[in-house]
């Protein structure tokens, strides 16, 4: 009974600590009660090996249901299948620690276990089967006064930060169940106090002498609340074009240097071969003629149909009328330059636009994925990054809804030259939950990784601008319709982070393989 009261616990100080209703501080913690329990039958001479993965599924199951069932609104099967495969992945990490603990001695064992852990989250980085909504390094997106060193190591800092707090603790715990006296706990609390202490420290010095680019433009984000369900695909993308012309014409003067509206709002499939008589093509066209220093950045929902089987991809769909089409969820720009500029959305979300792993599991599985997950049809990617070029050679990042929680990916449209970042999204699948709230927070993590200042514009919200130190200026709040006018700031500089990427992450990966051959080639008994 006392071990399960202690996974119980370690599961709710984890769901406790999540954006955007917890406390995150919880986090330096949260894993204790769930390490003693691990120790304690690490040490017994009983075969705990199931039992340990039970106990640890329910801690992980508690953190997974609360801070991410709001999944449940945009697909009920979507959220069973994240929340019990990714607390399996979870309770899998805890069991091949436990294995662990009974071959390497207690910091060999503690460095496993974070090694591990971070390896687990940068797998879900990497894999077809993604889903880094949790990892660690996530959780103080509220706090961005605390991380602003995420410039140099990325979120994977953040994890790191998390586990060196829990064992610091956990030891500390140990020695007072050994030896029971006082001085052992305030020697472990004033080793936090350090731990958490000195990193804060960094950031506020960070963000005391931090200096902002001064160049800046001027942006406009459109918010036009459409109901996905009821609305999004009943409404024309001619209305849609007057909507969006309207609430433009609101908000932009002659110095306005971008409009951004959100991810697929001209929803009605255009064939990519027509995209220049299509109403989001008039939209961007109107807009530029009355505004020449104007550019257009919006979301598109477009196809490509094709009949030479040579270009034939993974990702291309039969066509029922023979042939086969690329579907794309792709970002759109228009301005005084004669071409359209185009990208495609290429971190997709699993089971709603891929089929993960499709040569193995469609033969085994057959359509499952795609109609429990809600997938029409498999959308088409591209291998890299893509900076916009707006009038006077500004450059952007269009980055498309989920793409914003991954910080190395984001790096690549820096890399390849943009100055701010615009995100668009549609949030609106999860109805009012905390989902669209940790979704925009994710977002100022990339905002201190990059160094770049944010615009986004969300159909149903929240959007709006953050500034180069992650902090919130603006926002239209949700389901609200409307527009903002703001400005971001254009910086030419490359962070540690976006040259490096997540190099904590590929270092504890490398290290891991050689201390889990180090474990198993000694003899038992060999601490």
């Amino acid at each position: 009974m006392r071990h399960l009261i202690l996974s119980l616990l370690s599961g709710v100080l984890l769901a406790l600590a999540w954006p955007t209703y917890g406390i995150p501080q919880l986090l330096f913690f949260a894993f204790v009660p769930l390490l003693i329990v691990i120790h304690e039958r690490s040490a017994s001479q009983k075969k705990s090996g199931w039992l340990i993965l039970g106990l640890s599924y329910l801690s992980f199951f508690i953190w997974n249901i609360v801070s991410t069932y709001w999944l449940y609104y945009s697909t009920p099967f979507g959220m069973w299948f994240a929340v019990l495969v990714n607390t399996l992945l979870m309770a899998l990490v805890f069991l091949f620690y436990y294995k662990i603990t009974k071959r390497l001695d207690f910091k060999k064992s503690a460095l496993f276990l974070v090694l591990l852990w971070i390896s687990f989250e940068y797998l879900h980085l990497q894999w077809e089967f993604s889903w880094p909504w949790l990892n660690l390094g996530n959780a103080f997106a509220e706090y961005t006064s605390w991380i602003q060193w995420y410039e140099y190591t990325g979120a994977f800092g953040g994890t790191l930060w998390v586990w060196i707090g829990n064992f610091i603790i956990f030891k500390a715990t140990l020695l007072y169940l050994k030896y029971k006296e006082t001085k052992l706990i305030l020697n472990g609390a004033i080793k936090l106090m350090a731990c958490i202490g000195l990193p804060l420290l960094v950031s506020v010095i960070i963000l005391k002498t931090y200096k902002t680019s001064t160049k800046t433009a001027e942006v406009v984000i459109l918010q036009p609340n459409i109901d996905p369900y009821n609305e999004k695909y009943n409404i024309t993308d001619s209305n849609i074009q007057t909507l969006l012309t309207t609430l433009a014409e609101e908000r932009v003067t002659d110095s306005t240097a971008l409009v951004l509206a959100p991810e697929t709002v001209f929803a009605d499939n255009t064939p990519l071969s027509k995209i220049n008589y299509s109403p989001a093509y008039q939209f961007g066209k109107t807009m530029v003629s009355k505004h020449y220093k104007l550019s257009i950045l919006s979301g598109i929902s477009m196809y490509d149909y094709f009949t030479e089987s040579s270009r034939v991809t993974p990702q291309s769909n039969s066509h029922p009328k023979g042939g086969w089409f690329d579907d794309y969820n792709s970002a759109y720009m228009m301005n005084t330059s004669k071409d359209i500029q185009l990208y495609h959305k290429s971190k997709l979300v699993v089971g709603v636009e891929n089929f993960p792993y499709q040569g193995l599991l469609k033969p085994l599985l057959g359509d499952v994925m795609l109609d429990l997950g809600g997938t029409v049809a498999m959308k088409t990617t591209q291998e890299d990054r893509e900076a916009f070029t707006l009038n006077y050679n500004i450059k952007t990042a269009p980055i498309i809804c989920y793409e914003s929680i991954y910080g190395e990916f984001v790096t690549g449209y820096v890399r390849n030259g943009a100055q701010f970042l615009s995100i668009i999204t549609n949030d609106a699948w999860w109805s009012n939950t905390q989902g669209h709230k940790q979704h925009f927070n994710y977002a100022r993590l990339r905002a201190i990784e990059t160094r770049r200042s944010i615009a986004r514009s969300a159909n149903t919200g929240i959007s709006g601008f953050i500034s180069e130190t992650g902090e919130v200026l603006e926002t239209l709040g949700y389901e609200k319709q409307g527009s903002i006018k703001g400005t971001v700031t254009l910086n030419d500089t490359m962070t540690f982070y976006v040259k490096y990427g997540d190099y904590i992450a590929r270092t504890s990966a490398f290290v891991l393989i050689f201390l889990f051959l180090y474990a198993i080639t000694r003899r038992r008994g060999e601490v």
